[in-house]
């Protein structure tokens, strides 16, 4: 296992300023930033989309999806941020009904102002390279990393899985607003948001100048098609439910379904997806990443006893047979530092 992680680690440092570039911004994104005290909150308001509605872009619950911009200034002008926010996912009715009357499916029920920090900062200390950036934080409301485009209604309920046109309108929103005159962009998220920056990466890049450059991030967003303990696709079942109750697969890489064409749904997957991808690309993901290890490797399904309870809660209680569970599942040597150096 080490000379493996050896060998990937070393196929990703042929570039080292590169390197350190990817370890900052993947640092910065996802993990809670402290602020110090003396230090000055950047608050930033809310934006709805007011042209949402005309391209039937709504939230889970029909309200209007929304954005939080800082505007750039200086040498960092016409340079532009773009982060994801995360939040999981839902992929049954009855979950998307409760996530709709939560901020994780509805606008009404988000904060409007918003911190930014990390990689989001205008603090130049703290933030070097992006400080003064045009910094976007897309908020999430979909529950399918702004993918899906249906909706469910039967006389009672009505859910809107409005992800893709969220995604175009919010972009449609910001390009006369200087993003259509971008020279550099980076499309960043961290999770959800993370795994929202692979299946958006692409079509990113087609609304830019075509002399822009144009790369992208993915923070704790490279979920596995894993078999958990017991054997079973557990997460290949979650992920199946989702792309077709939410009307994803039509929005997924074509090459990549084309590809697949038995199992389209895995192309919601980042190991199917990334090959497809031609805009760099950096990765980073924990080497024990948690929603993976409690919902990919261990789900509650997977261990109905408790077993693996205190192994969850602490890696460091893991007993023996555990840790040797996980050393060698696909978990921890994919989830090393990649770079998509190649299409630099």
């Amino acid at each position: 296992m080490l000379k493996l992680k050896r060998e990937r680690m070393a196929t990703t440092t042929t570039n080292a300023n590169a390197l350190l570039v990817a370890i900052t911004l993947a640092l910065l994104t996802c993990s809670p930033r402290c602020i110090h005290s003396a230090e000055r909150r950047l608050l930033v308001g809310m934006t709805l989309v007011r042209n949402a509605a005309a391209l039937g872009a709504f939230c889970l619950d029909g309200s209007l999806p929304a954005y939080h911009l800082h505007r750039g200034f200086g040498a960092g002008a016409r340079n532009w941020l773009l982060q994801f926010e995360g939040g999981g996912w839902c992929n049954d009715i009855e979950s998307c009904l409760e996530r709709a009357k939560s901020r994780r499916g509805s606008t009404r029920y988000m904060t409007k102002w918003e911190v930014f920090s990390g990689i989001l900062s205008n603090n130049a200390s703290l933030n070097p390279d992006f400080y003064n950036w045009n910094r976007v934080k897309l908020r999430y409301c979909d529950g399918a990393s702004f993918a899906g485009d249906a909706v469910f209604k039967n006389g009672t309920s009505l859910l809107y899985f409005r992800g893709q046109k969220i995604w175009e309108a919010i972009i449609l929103d910001l390009l006369p607003k200087g993003l259509g005159q971008a020279r550099k962009a980076l499309l960043s998220g961290c999770s959800a948001g993370g795994l929202a920056s692979f299946l958006h990466c692409n079509n990113f890049t087609k609304y830019l100048p075509s002399d822009a450059s144009v790369k992208c991030l993915s923070d704790a967003g490279f979920f596995l098609d894993e078999r958990d303990i017991t054997s079973n696709h557990t997460m290949r079942y979650f992920v199946k439910d989702l792309v077709s109750l939410q009307g994803v697969e039509k929005n997924l890489d074509e090459n990549c379904t084309a590809s697949s064409l038995d199992f389209p749904e895995l192309c919601f997957f980042p190991q199917y997806a990334l090959k497809f991808i031609t805009t760099p690309f950096f990765i980073l993901n924990s080497a024990y990443d948690v929603y993976q290890f409690h919902h990919i490797l261990v789900p509650s399904s997977a261990d109905p006893h408790g077993h693996w309870n205190r192994c969850k809660l602490n890696p460091a209680a893991c007993n023996p047979e555990q840790l040797n569970t996980l050393q060698g599942s696909s978990i921890l040597p994919y989830t090393i530092l990649l770079l998509n150096l190649q299409k630099s």
